[in-house]
């Protein structure tokens, strides 16, 4: 697979394959593990606000469940793919299993721009959605969230439409729920804090302060920017930022090499995550293009913007000063990239266990929906680090002792849970 014909799943089936000669996994549990139990492919009709019918296309893709309930989340985006979104329902699998949840992995998407989109728009295809799906979906055998550029409100209108079809009240269909309506306290800040546990635990190793280190982040969605304001609290200093811009679609990168000040960048952010460029120049950063972010000589790099950013040929401009990169965003580095960062000596924490908080207190969401009883929000962030701290600990421990690229070592643990769950059942 050449970087240029990026394929998120031909990379989701490397990355397994690579494992499964690690771990000598049989014939039958390879076939079963590499590729999705089910796949719905599914037509939205949607009357517009103009009067014409439009017809969006969904996926909902269940990969394996033989730990428990599908879970994964539902993105709107207009390059949308199918090999995506199976990728995706893959790396689910193993990121519920490397922190140890009872969950299985699954995926969903709709090819459709919000930037585009009425409310009401948005609202008929959440909705429609569900009606195409709602009965392969549920608190007991799949259970959504949201993903890039869906929100609560969404998830809202999803579960809704469940609890019209069956007749009665589901919240544990439907994670990442507004907390008026059964959400769990920490949602928000889950994903983006549960990174920074991981990259504390990984400084605590090498015996470096936190208050010592710089960073430099891609994206400025939600899981960067409670990635950063965490990392802030524990004296870590960030020194830029990259955000897409929709009007020029594409990407810049802004830095302030004393520290960037995130209440004032949030300040000047859309709802998608766009930064305000000439409010940024007026407030003194540099804006700079949108691969700068990776040049940058500090200790710590955190892509947690989209899939394939860190590539072979992006990999050679990474420093000589990064001793960590942590990935916030799922599959952002292809296997080319990896072979430079290991190279290179770079501690590297995985997609999957380093933004698998959010999955976690996803799950969380779950249970205490399912139970209709609710956690305080310290309860639930004292929890989710109990459980990456642990997850973290335990594929670093075995990464030193068998000598293990950190991903690999991530892939053993989660698949090797998956293969003896399928074995137990016999499925294979």
């Amino acid at each position: 697979m050449s970087e240029k014909n990026f394929n998120a799943f031909e990379m989701a089936q490397a990355q397994f394959d690579k494992v499964a000669e690690i771990l000598n996994l049989d014939d039958s549990t390879r076939e079963l593990l590499r590729s999705p139990l089910r796949e719905y492919h599914f037509s939205i009709p949607v009357k517009m606000d103009d009067g014409t019918m439009k017809v969006f296309k969904g996926f909902r893709i269940q990969h394996n469940d033989s730990r428990g309930p599908g879970k994964g989340g539902i993105r709107f985006h207009p390059q949308e793919t199918v090999d995506t979104v199976r990728a995706l329902a893959m790396w689910m699998t193993w990121k519920t299993s490397v922190v140890d949840i009872p969950l299985g992995g699954s995926k969903g998407g709709v090819i459709c721009d919000p930037h585009n989109l009425s409310a009401r728009e948005q609202e008929q295809i959440c909705r429609g959605f569900i009606r195409q799906i709602a009965k392969d979906v549920g608190p007991l055998r799949d259970v959504p969230a949201p993903d890039i550029m869906t929100n609560p409100q969404h998830m809202l209108w999803m579960l809704d439409e469940y609890e019209t079809i069956f007749g009665a009240k589901y919240p544990g269909f439907i994670t990442g729920k507004p907390v008026s309506i059964g959400g769990s306290l920490g949602r928000t800040e889950a994903t983006g804090y549960g990174v920074i546990y991981t990259v504390r635990e990984s400084l605590k190793q090498m015996g470096i302060k936190p208050e010592n280190t710089t960073a430099a982040v891609q994206g400025f969605g939600n899981v960067a920017q409670y990635a950063i304001e965490l990392y802030q609290q524990l004296g870590g200093k960030v020194v830029c930022v990259s955000s897409w811009d929709q009007s020029e679609q594409k990407s810049f990168t802004f830095r302030k090499k004393d520290g960037i000040d995130l209440k004032f960048l949030m300040s000047i952010t859309d709802r998608f995550g766009g930064i305000n460029k000439q409010k940024a120049i007026d407030g003194g950063y540099e804006v700079l293009p949108g691969d700068e972010w990776i040049k940058q000589p500090v200790d710590i790099l955190l892509p947690c913007a989209l899939e394939n950013q860190v590539t072979g040929e992006t990999a050679k401009f990474i420093q000589g000063t990064v001793k960590i990169i942590a990935e916030g965003a799922n599959g952002p580095t292809t296997p080319e990239a990896d072979k430079i960062i290991e190279e290179k000596g770079i501690f590297m924490i995985p997609d999957f266990l380093a933004n698998a908080g959010g999955v976690t207190c996803s799950y969380f969401e779950q249970v205490q929906s399912n139970m209709n009883y609710y956690w305080e929000k310290d309860e639930v962030l004292s929890k989710l680090d109990t459980k990456m701290t642990s997850a973290f600990l335990s594929v670093s421990e075995l990464a030193k002792k068998k000598k293990l690229y950190m991903r690999d070592a991530a892939y053993v643990i989660s698949i090797n849970r998956v293969a003896q769950s399928c074995k137990d059942r016999g499925w294979v």
